[in-house]
């Protein structure tokens, strides 16, 4: 069967999805959100205790069963200290460097559901004042969130209920370039989890049958390391995690083709399912790239070192500035979700 993904209304997925705060460790809002376009399709869901969203989706062999994740959680930050002139300090959730957030607008949430904005600035920022304003380091002591609040003090900020362990979460600015790019923090992995969902519903709403039960995870703490590590039936035999390609010097990857993973910081992933994505990739026309990224890890790595006996594979879209302000073009989400589909409807490794 032939299926041409629709890269306008992925594209506008990735939108939607990117557009709602979900930092690792407060997702609910964005699980609720992906909850309901499955309850409009009229497919039953269960949350784990984790808060990860897993779907079934039932095929003709019930004996072994494949699993797809993709992660919904974001970096972000926490309020770590408020300190008394009324600028607040960080603790940074997931893996990345401050200086990829200066000058980034930001949403502070308390504890009872409140949004402040502020922005994220170096202490040390006016050049008229202070003379290592381009040399300081960008370190948790010198960048701060500036409140958009007239504070002066701790006591002004707490008035407002922000206390230490509020959510930080960043202004994607997401952005869709003559529907050609796609631009935005966080597509890492909201890019994944839109063409998850529009796979989903084009298999429900046209009655593909597929060839195994195959269970979907949209996970909720991939990006401080175990996500995708539990809740995984023991009818499962292949696990195929569906992240990004990381674009960079040395890398194979690029932003207009499907990236497919060898070997990350964990380690290579199976040989033989990585043998099978390339097969289906020549099959059936889709432009793809195989990769090895030196510091990164997946879901599926996360699922092998919890100790399941798995086929553990990796794919997805070129993404370029990972964890930073990202791009992707639509051809690589095309040839993703074109890969994607005809894995679904591939037979496993033997």
């Amino acid at each position: 069967m032939s299926y041409e993904p629709n890269t306008t209304e992925t594209m506008l997925k990735i939108k939607e999805l990117t557009e709602i705060a979900s930092p690792t460790g407060n997702t609910r809002e964005i699980m609720a959100k992906i909850g309901e376009d499955l309850e409009d399709l009229g497919l039953s869901y269960r949350f784990n205790n984790k808060g990860g969203l897993l779907v079934t989706l039932s095929g003709e062999n019930t004996d072994k069963h494949r699993m797809l994740t993709a992660h919904v959680d974001t970096l972000g930050a926490m309020v770590k200290e408020i300190k008394a002139d009324g600028r607040l300090l960080l603790s940074l959730i997931g893996g990345f460097r401050f200086n990829a957030i200066e000058g980034e607008y930001c949403t502070i949430e308390t504890s009872d559901g409140k949004k402040i904005t502020g922005t994220i600035l170096m202490h040390q920022t006016s050049v008229h004042v202070y003379k290592d304003a381009g040399t300081a380091e960008r370190n948790e002591r010198n960048m701060e969130v500036r409140v958009d609040a007239r504070v002066f003090s701790k006591e002004d900020v707490r008035e407002l209920g922000i206390e230490v362990g509020d959510f930080v979460s960043f202004d994607p600015r997401t952005e869709i370039i003559n529907d050609e790019f796609i631009k935005s923090r966080h597509l890492d992995d909201k890019a994944s989890v839109a063409m998850l969902l529009r796979l989903i519903r084009h298999i429900h709403k046209t009655g593909v049958k597929l060839p195994y039960t195959t269970h979907i995870l949209i996970s909720n703490n991939e990006e401080i390391g175990y996500g995708g590590n539990s809740n995984i039936p023991a009818e499962v035999v292949e696990y195929l995690a569906v992240d990004m390609g990381a674009l960079g010097d040395g890398q194979a990857s690029d932003e207009f083709t499907v990236s497919i993973c060898a070997k990350d910081g964990s380690g290579p992933y199976h040989y033989e399912l990585r043998r099978n994505l390339v097969a289906l990739a020549k099959q059936h026309d889709i432009h793809y790239k195989v990769d090895i990224y030196p510091y990164y890890a997946s879901d599926a790595s996360a699922a092998i070192h919890a100790g399941n006996d798995i086929v553990h594979g990796l794919i997805g879209a070129g993404i370029d500035s990972s964890h930073a302000y990202e791009r992707t073009h639509r051809d690589s989400l095309y040839h993703t979700e074109k890969l994607l589909y005809h894995y679904l409807l591939s037979a496993m490794v033997e």
